[in-house]
Order: structure tokens, then C-alpha cells, then sequence
């Protein structure tokens, strides 16, 4: 989860030009405010507060907030928490106000932070903040994970309403994290039958999972008919990830993106997990790619991770020679209790009428009123530099002169 995997995504979407066919936007970083729309506000301060060199004085507080193990306290924890978060909820602004159709976040995607605490390396949930900016615009909102781990935090946060439906294909058994997401679970209450779990086994394949995902998800459109769609691409899902025990080729799990895309239907994309670094972000590339509609040359133009790519420099990565434990049987199974579930739910639920709530106000960063005497952070200074690298090209430059964004 290291973000140096995002610098080589970045890299190569750029060695392939993608970014000129496409806005580069730089996002706000998440207010502690936005942060606890979902959040409890003292998790929130908690992870604002807590340091590497502090950590030994806050024992019980770790306990409760799960930060330890597989949420370590890092150097600058909370503003790369604000920076993600900032991106998709960034990115549900737009498609909210149709400056674009499509927004991604590849470093987005952290669906398993909870209310009160981290997991899985996810301290704060920009998948379900996201959603619930989307929710001001939209009577009901999509969510379809394709990570090779349960979307746990995305589905308890919505469980108990049918304004989301959430749909997760994941690894389920054999005490495989986070050791939740079986077929039963269909939500609560008025959220009953709108969660929607796709239990799998080791070594699915790109037929098998394409198929499945395929059907599902088309009946879940026609079905639900939702006004926007969040598509978490987790990469651990592929062959031959450090965590991961599925099949999928690079272009198997990138057919997913393309289906979804198909809808036209305004689309929210973020990342997710992803261990094998090179695979995650040739994955992403080949996706950003998709989403464009361009097909990219297998072989990888020369940029500053190139050496990652070695000894075959090429995007392809081959499946893996193992066995699919999913039988026909049992992924019929599946399908037919998931469209049983489809059967007993409202046709398209709707939502009462009411003012669509304000976006938060960001203020904008103002040179002139700046006390020169006080430091500046690093995010708030790399936005007046006009950096050769940054690739704004003429009308798509977002960081305009007069401050508009």
C-alpha cells in the first residue's frame, strides 16, 4: 500500500500520454471537518493528534482505533489520509455539478475504515465519503468492488438503507481478511437485500469472473437504475498478488471497467489494494486507458520506474497456472440466490424531495493575505508553483492565474 505504487501509476499513465486526453486536477486536502461527515469526530482528532514519536503515551487509544498491526502510525498519517480523502471528494463534486462524466482517484479506494477505526491499512473511508457527497445529488447511488478483499466499511456504513446498494466480489473463507462478506448478508432494515456479497474461491479465472460480474451487474442497473456509480478497482485481484489469491489478468479485470463504463452512467473510480507494485500500476494504466478509450501499446514507453518493468518492459501479464476452485455449480449457485435477492426488492427506490445540502466552503489559498511569518505546509506551496511537470496543457490547465479552479 506503499504510495510509491501511485508514482508509478502516475508515471506510466503519463509515458503513454494519457494525460492529455483527460483534466488533471489538483485536489483539496480533506478538512478534519469534511473528514467526520462519516468519521466520529474524535477519531478524527485522534488521528489529526497521533505521531510516530508519540504513540508510546496513547497505549488505550490505539487499542480502541485499531491502529497498531495493520494501521501503523506513520510520518504525516493524517495528511495523507486528507490528501486521498480530498480526491474522491474532490471528484464527487464534479460529477455532481457535470464538469466531468468520469473522475478517478487511483490513490482513492480504502474501503475498510470503519466509523470509529482503522483497518486494513484504511484509516479514513473516501469511498464513503464520496458516496455520501454523491447522495446530495442523487437519489441512489451504486457501489461495485472488484478488490480481492470484502468491502466491509462501504457496506456497513449503508446497511440499513436502500439509497446505496453495495456490490463486492471478493475472496470469502479459509479466515481470509476481513473474514466478512458471505452470500447471507443482504442488509437490514430498509437496506434489506441491498448489499449484495459474491463469495469466491481460490484461482478464479478472467471467464469465470467476467461472466459472473457481467450478469450481475447488469441486472443490478436495470434494477436499481442508479443515478451514479463508484467502481473501487482494487489490483489485488489479479495473478500473482503478494496478498491475493485470484486468477485475473490484467485484462480480465480491466473488461470489468469497460462494462461499467458502457452504462454512461456518471462514474466515480478509485483504486484500492494492489501488493505486486509494477502489476498495480500497469493494471491502473491499462484501466485509465479504458476509461479513455484507448488502447495501449504493450510496450512500456521509457519513464522514471521503467527498471520495475523488467526484464519484459511490457503491460501484458500472463495468468497464473492454477486451479479455479469455483465451480459452475457453485458460481450458479451464486447468481441465482443474487438474483433471487434482485426479485424482492422496490423497483428503483425513490427518495423524498428535499434542498440539495451545500458543498463544504473551501477557502481558497490567498498569497496576499499570508502572514509571512508563518510556515507554509508542503501541499499549500506546491500549489503556487507552476511546475514543468505537472502537464497542464492549454484550455485543460485547472490552476488558472486568476485562481478559478
Amino acid at each position: 500500500m506503499k504510495p510509491h505504487r501511485l508514482c508509478m501509476t502516475h508515471h506510466l499513465v503519463l509515458s503513454y500520454g494519457l494525460h492529455k486526453k483527460m483534466e488533471i486536477y489538483r485536489p483539496h486536502k480533506a478538512y478534519p471537518i469534511e473528514l467526520a461527515q462519516f468519521h466520529s469526530a474524535d477519531y478524527v482528532e485522534f488521528l489529526h493528534r497521533i505521531t510516530p514519536d508519540t504513540q508510546h503515551l496513547y497505549a488505550s487509544e490505539l487499542t480502541r482505533y485499531n491502529l497498531g498491526e495493520d494501521c501503523p502510525v506513520f510520518d504525516n498519517l493524517f495528511e495523507f489520509c486528507q490528501i486521498y480523502a480530498g480526491g474522491t471528494l474532490d471528484a464527487a463534486r464534479r460529477l455532481n455539478h457535470k464538469t466531468c462524466d468520469i473522475a478517478i482517484n487511483w490513490a482513492g479506494g480504502l474501503h475498510h475504515a470503519k466509523k470509529c477505526e482503522a483497518s486494513g491499512f484504511c484509516y479514513i473511508n473516501d469511498l464513503v465519503l464520496g458516496i455520501l457527497e454523491l447522495l446530495k445529488y442523487h437519489a441512489r447511488v451504486l457501489y461495485i468492488d472488484i478488490d480481492v478483499h470484502h468491502g466491509d466499511g462501504v457496506e456497513e456504513a449503508f446497511y440499513f438503507t436502500d439509497r446505496v446498494m453495495t456490490v463486492s466480489f471478493h475472496k470469502y473463507g479459509d479466515l481470509f481478511f476481513p473474514g466478512t462478506g458471505d452470500i447471507k448478508d443482504r442488509g437490514e432494515r430498509e437496506g434489506k437485500y441491498y448489499a449484495i456479497n459474491i463469495p469466491l474461491k481460490d484461482g478464479i479465472d478472467d471467464s469465470s469472473f467476467t461472466r459472473l460480474f457481467k450478469t450481475i451487474i447488469a441486472k443490478v442497473v436495470e434494477t436499481y437504475l442508479p443515478g451514479a456509480i463508484v467502481l473501487q478497482c482494487g489490483a489485488d485481484s489479479l495473478a500473482r498478488d503478494r496478498l491475493g489469491c485470484f486468477n485475473l489478468s490484467i485484462e480480465g479485470h480491466a473488461e470489468c471497467v469497460k462494462f461499467v463504463k458502457k452504462f454512461n452512467i456518471p462514474l466515480l473510480v478509485t483504486g484500492g489494494g494492489g501488493y505486486t507494485k509494477e502489476n498495480v500500476a500497469r493494471c491502473w494504466a491499462v484501466e485509465t486507458g479504458v476509461l479513455l478509450e484507448t488502447e495501449l501499446p504493450n510496450e512500456i514507453p521509457n519513464n522514471d520506474y521503467i527498471e520495475y518493468f523488467a526484464p519484459d518492459y511490457t503491460l501484458k501479464v500472463p495468468n497464473l497456472n492454477m486451479d479455479n476452485l469455483n465451480s459452475k455449480t457453485y458460481l450458479g449457485s451464486i447468481k441465482m440466490q443474487v438474483m433471487e435477492s434482485l426479485r424482492s426488492i422496490q423497483h428503483a427506490p425513490g427518495v423524498q424531495m428535499q434542498e440539495v445540502p451545500p458543498d463544504f466552503y473551501i477557502p481558497d489559498f490567498d498569497e496576499d493575505e499570508m502572514d509571512p511569518d508563518e510556515r507554509v505546509d508542503q501541499h499549500t506551496q506546491d500549489k503556487q508553483i507552476h511546475r514543468d511537470d505537472e502537464y497542464y496543457e492549454g484550455d485543460n490547465d485547472n490552476d488558472h492565474d486568476d485562481g478559478t479552479r
